[in-house]
């Protein structure tokens, strides 16, 4: 492989109509990192290539072939290249309704499921993610329907459990709390950190420790991240992507495509289309 070809990303993130509840990635990275963000659903990550390096709460992994990485809903966490080269992966982005649909079916404990590892090796399920994504690029349903759902139901029950309840809060916890509330309500056009916090009768670095403990990252990267996660709904909806910028508050498109590109791994129009392809 030549130096030229060493260095050359390329990505798909798209949805197969016949497998409702899932996203697909399949990619190659090697100069893109990913900034701190969460998802609403899950992670499960099939390296089949170089080395990913994933930030997670507790500390950094890292991922090369034959490796899953899982990673679950509103977990804050970053990625890029581990070694030159960069990665390569075939992701499966499961909706909450779809693992827990899963865990009903293989009489998992009750309660949210949760994965209790951030990375294990595991060769043959790496093989079969990756074997999801072919199966849904031929068009073979029936395929990529039976291997999902065995990539999932081995997940569950090697490396997953109920996920614990938040009894404990910590000081601040509400704060925070209200403070994404307000965040998500007012997103095109946010307050500051002072005004947010004066809102809440806290300080602002009170409200800035408490918002980053409660997720993971300080509030003004949750709301671009969130803004995201709102951009990707309006544009799988069919939404132009200058209305969605102008929409989620964003300054213009320039601005979505370029935090779009950083958390998603596509720009908003590839995305948008794939979406309009199925």
């Amino acid at each position: 492989m030549g130096k030229d070809e060493e260095r050359r990303e390329w990505a798909r993130h798209w949805q197969y109509p016949q497998l409702p509840g899932l996203d697909l990635l399949r990619a190659r990275y090697v100069r893109h990192t990913f900034p701190r963000h969460a998802h609403d659903g899950y992670v499960i990550a099939a390296v089949t290539g170089g080395v990913e390096e994933i930030g997670l709460p507790g500390g950094t992994v890292r991922a090369g072939p034959g490796s899953v990485v899982l990673i679950n809903p509103e977990v804050a966490h970053s990625a890029r290249a581990g070694v030159p080269e960069g990665w390569a992966y075939a992701t499966l982005y499961p909706s909450r309704d779809l693992i827990t649909e899963v865990a009903a079916e293989i009489g998992a404990p009750r309660g949210t499921p949760g994965f209790t590892a951030d990375m294990v090796a595991d060769p043959e399920g790496s093989g079969a993610i990756a074997g999801v994504h072919r199966a849904a690029e031929a068009g073979n349903a029936l395929a990529a329907d039976t291997l999902l759902r065995g990539v999932v139901a081995r997940m569950l029950g090697r490396h997953a459990g109920p996920l614990p309840a938040r009894t404990v809060r910590r000081a601040g916890a509400a704060d925070a709390e209200r403070a994404r509330a307000l965040l998500e309500e007012r997103m095109a056009a946010p307050p500051s950190l002072e005004q947010l916090a004066a809102e809440l009768g806290t300080s602002p670095f009170a409200l800035l420790r408490a918002f980053r403990d409660r997720y993971g990252m300080p509030p003004h990267t949750w709301l671009t991240d969130a803004r995201v996660r709102r951009a990707r709904r309006l544009l799988g909806a069919g939404t132009p992507p200058a209305e969605v910028a102008v929409a989620v508050g964003f300054t213009d498109q320039p601005h979505l495509n370029r935090h779009f590109t950083r958390i998603v791994g596509v720009p908003p129009g590839a995305y948008r289309r794939e979406r309009a392809a199925g």
